[in-house]
């Protein structure tokens, strides 16, 4: 039995292309596309799910990562108490780029946010980064590390919760977000968009308790 509701604030980053949105999907939905379209400014969805004996509401912020977004960036993860960075294990560009994330979410966000750091598409064979010298990074700059696939669904379970079990437990002021957090005037016009996870779903989920 759950003795109490929490809710977190996650944030995805990391360069366009590396599968943030489709992790999110199938921790969500357990759905994956070899079409996935790029997201556009920033996309949410609500998941619960339970955490030892608390029920826990994540909410999940999904951003661009194209160049022209990297402004609003700011806006999305304020408050995050966690942050998923990731990278394409078959690009050193991308895991270089994960880096910049980690400098620029802990000097313009939450100082306190406990961030994983996610090297994605185990599926391929391909690799570039090698495990050894990403889990070194991690450790040496206090980060969870995962290699996930999201077309297989390998490791992906295991971030989302993994970060979920790191985050304090206590229920405080800065830990409780209202599904007003975000006003959707903030967003950018082109985000309506119904193939990806949009603002909308909102009400869905709030009916439905779960996506």
């Amino acid at each position: 039995m759950t003795q109490s509701l929490l809710q977190f604030k996650l944030v995805l980053l990391g360069d366009s292309a590396v599968g943030k949105t489709s992790l999110v999907l199938r921790f969500c939905k357990d759905q994956y596309s070899e079409q996935q379209e790029p997201t556009i400014g920033c996309s949410f969805i609500n998941h619960n799910v339970e955490i030892g004996e608390n029920e826990v509401k994540l909410q999940i912020w999904d951003t661009a990562g194209q160049e022209r977004f990297h402004s609003l960036a700011p806006m999305y993860y304020r408050g995050a108490k966690g942050a998923l960075i990731v990278y394409d294990i078959s690009s050193l560009e991308s895991f270089e780029k994960a880096k910049d994330w980690v400098k620029e979410l802990r000097y313009q966000g939450n100082p306190k946010a406990k961030i994983a750091l996610v090297g994605n598409k185990l599926d391929l064979n391909s690799k570039k980064v090698d495990i050894e010298v990403a889990q070194n990074y991690a450790t040496k700059a206090g980060l969870l590390f995962y290699e996930t696939s999201a077309k297989t669904g390998m490791g992906v379970q295991e971030v989302f919760l993994g970060l979920a079990q790191s985050l304090p437990k206590e229920k405080d002021v800065n830990s409780e977000l209202s599904d007003n957090d975000f006003d959707e005037s903030d967003s950018d016009s082109e985000y309506e968009n119904k193939n990806k996870i949009d603002l909308n779903e909102k009400n869905k989920e709030n009916s439905s308790g779960c996506c």
